[in-house]
This record gives structure tokens, C-alpha cells and sequence, in this order.
């Protein structure tokens, strides 16, 4: 089953996207949207995971200027101006508003039931903020933006990451990589893959930056990494 359903916070409501599981939930995940809204490939990963047997949820973290806005990244105007929006975020108030998306998930969840979080692009750098800010239990992030700057936050993380991280990434360059891999390749908490050739939005559920083979690897390893830390 799919829905929407409001989140309430201390600063306003905001909408996110429910997709359940047929029976009792094994577990909740949290998925965290790229700079194009919770767009239909979003949802597309919801229902994904729903059919594996999690409660997913993606909220709005745009709604505080631009609530409900779903954009195409192959359309050149609309992927300009969700790099406007992006510029808009309050990264800080948006993992706020993860971290009360995350308690809204436990919630719905039966007694001692576990929570991760998925993100792509902007999002995967927030499923890296909230490994080190929430009590999340799990957290992988798809083709980061700027983790290499957040790496002095990396010994708070508690719980299991895993980044996916495409080699050609033409917002992370080879350097930033290599910052990843220097800070944290030796976290016990830590995993990261990396995917020669390819680039950034590699396991887009639609459109033209798609990369079958290697979305449907990654896709495998995250599925592998939540049954393992989630159930």
C-alpha cells in the first residue's frame, strides 16, 4: 500500500511519501531524496523496498520553499533549477527533519524495531550526516556530495555505513575520492564501494544516467547490507 502521510514538527508539517510492505514490517527505511524532489523515481525506490518487506518513507525536504516539487533530471530547465533549490536547503534543518522522519518510522513500527536510511546524491551526503547526527541503525549513501568535508564528524558514527561511490563522478573528483577512502577505510563502521566508469545518478530508477549492471550491483549490496543490520 502507498500513501502520503504528515509529519508534524515544532516549525510546521511536512509531507512524505509511505510505501508498506504486504504484512508486519521487518524493519523501516528512511529514503532521502536527491535534489529533484520526491520524484517519481523516489517513490520508485519506495516501493522497492516495500515489496522486500520494509515500511519506507520519503519526506519532503524541500517543503519549507518549495513543498511538493518534483523535477526531471534529463530536462535541462528543471535540472537547473533543482540545483537552485539545493542552494536554498538548510542542510542542518533537513536532518532535523530526518531524524523526526526516523522517530515517526520507530513509531509505526512494532516494539524494538530498527530504522536505516537510504539516500542518492544530496541525499546520500545527508544519510552520511545522519549516521554521525541520529541514532539511525543503518545508513547507505549512493554517490555523496561532499562527505569528504564532513569527515572530522566520522567518530561519532555508531552504527553501520555503506557508501557506493562511482568513479567518474563529475561533482566528486578523484581527490575528494581519495579523501573518502583516507578517512574512512579503516572505520570499523564503514564500507565503501567503488564503480569504475561510472557516474553520478548511476542507479537512477529512470532515465538517461542510469547504469544497469552497476545499479543493479549496488542495489544487491544495499539490499545484502540492510537484511544484515536491519533484518
Amino acid at each position: 500500500m502507498t500513501g502520503t502521510i504528515t509529519i508534524d514538527t515544532d516549525q510546521g508539517s511536512f509531507a512524505a511519501y509511505r510505501a508498506e510492505p504486504a504484512d508486519t514490517p521487518r524493519a523501516a527505511i528512511v529514503v532521502i531524496q536527491e535534489i529533484f524532489g520526491v520524484n517519481a523515481g523516489i517513490r520508485r525506490k519506495c516501493d522497492t523496498l516495500a515489496e522486500a518487506g520494509y515500511l519506507a518513507i520519503a519526506p519532503d525536504l524541500f517543503w519549507r520553499f518549495a513543498a511538493g516539487v518534483e523535477l526531471d533530471p534529463d530536462v535541462k530547465p528543471e535540472f537547473d533549477r533543482a540545483l537552485e533549490l539545493m542552494g536554498q536547503l538548510d542542510q542542518d534543518a533537513a536532518i532535523r527533519d530526518i531524524e523526526t522522519t526516523i522517530r515517526t518510522a520507530r513509531r509505526l513500527l512494532p516494539e524494538g524495531g530498527k530504522v536505516g536510511v537510504v539516500g542518492y546524491c544530496l541525499g546520500g551526503r545527508l544519510a552520511f550526516m545522519a549516521a554521525v547526527r541520529t541514532d539511525v541503525d543503518a545508513s547507505v549513501g549512493y554517490y555523496g556530495v561532499g562527505i569528504d568535508g564532513l569527515l572530522g564528524e566520522a567518530q561519532a558514527i555508531a552504527h553501520p555505513v555503506l557508501l557506493h561511490i562511482p568513479e567518474e563522478d563529475h561533482f566528486v573528483d578523484k581527490a575528494a575520492q581519495q579523501r573518502m577512502h583516507d578517512g574512512l577505510d579503516g572505520h570499523a563502521k564503514v564500507t565503501l564501494h567503488d564503480y569504475p566508469g561510472e557516474d553520478h545518478g548511476f542507479a537512477t530508477e529512470f532515465g538517461t544516467r542510469r547504469s544497469d549492471a552497476s545499479a543493479e550491483l549496488a542495489d544487491k549490496r544495499t539490499a545484502a547490507f540492510f537484511a544484515e543490520h536491519l533484518g
